[in-house]
């Protein structure tokens, strides 16, 4: 009979964090996964638990996934744990728990910590509505091509950072999402969390003159709706009248409902449409 993969939480900085269930089902299983064997040891020595492990991290994601499947399939049961937090976000425990679903087997989330949701709750920023990228890419074509996609999304965005990239993330923020609001998360749970709450280009100045020191949470605003129409009926305005309503005959619309959306958009009445267009 296979066994069982845990994805199993672990604290991001106060040990008091750690659930009581996260602790009986690593001490339970045949074999821990560790992103990093020589953090995690200090972990499972404070919880005194002494289920062997093995190192599973992003340089034998692929490779190390294999042997670990066929242990589970074997009948062992493994759990995948991360430095911090929630495995499978930003961490190879997202490809494991792939490649175990892929053969059939059983995956378990073992709740607790998770940077992203402990930022976004105390940022002070909209929370129905958000949107976690991560760490962006280190090539920064890439990493402006990923902002620009983001610009005009309305939800909450949260990124993580690391704090030798921390200034030069914040000025290409503002250099494509352009100024707004931002809570800067630091050392979360830890004994010098800190949250900061300004905008990028505050954030940016105030890290020019203070060095950033330690793991970083960014929970920004997303663009606002009024701004987008705003923007939207600023670029209407130098369009045609014709040509914007001729943009929505070719969708299909009939004549009455796309003087309507025009109306809308342009901020008019139907009434001066009509009139605008038929003079």
């Amino acid at each position: 009979m296979p066994g069982k993969l845990y994805l199993c939480a672990t604290p991001i900085g106060n040990l008091q964090d750690m659930t009581p269930r996260c602790i009986e089902i690593l001490k339970s299983v045949g074999l821990i996964a560790a992103e990093d064997t020589r953090n995690s040891i200090r972990l499972l020595n404070h919880f005194e638990i002494r289920t062997p492990m093995t190192s599973y991290h992003e340089y034998n994601r692929y490779d190390k996934a294999e042997e670990l499947v066929e242990k589970i399939l074997s009948g062992t049961d493994v759990a995948c744990i991360t430095d911090a937090g929630t495995p499978g976000i930003s961490d190879p425990g997202e490809v494991l728990a792939a490649k175990c679903i892929e053969r059939g087997i059983e995956v378990s989330s073992v709740p607790g910590a998770c940077a992203c949701i402990s930022a976004l709750v105390v940022s002070g920023l909209p929370t129905r509505r958000f949107r976690f990228e991560g760490f962006l890419p280190a090539e920064k074509k890439e990493r402006t091509a990923i902002l620009e996609n983001l610009k005009n999304d309305t939800a909450t965005l949260v990124f993580y950072e690391a704090p030798h990239h921390l200034l030069k993330t914040l000025e290409l923020l503002l250099s494509v999402l352009g100024d707004r609001k931002i809570a800067v998360c630091k050392e979360l749970t830890k004994l010098h969390e800190q949250v900061f709450r300004t905008t990028i280009e505050g954030a940016a100045r105030y890290y020019e003159k203070n060095e950033p020191r330690g793991e970083y949470v960014l929970v920004i605003e997303g663009r606002s709706i009024a701004s987008l129409e705003k923007e939207a009926q600023e670029a209407f305005s130098e369009l045609p009248l014709s040509s914007h309503l001729q943009s929505f005959l070719d969708q299909g619309m009939d004549r009455m409902e796309a003087m309507k959306r025009v109306a809308k958009e342009r901020g008019l009445t139907k009434r001066e449409v009509y009139k605008a267009l038929n003079q």
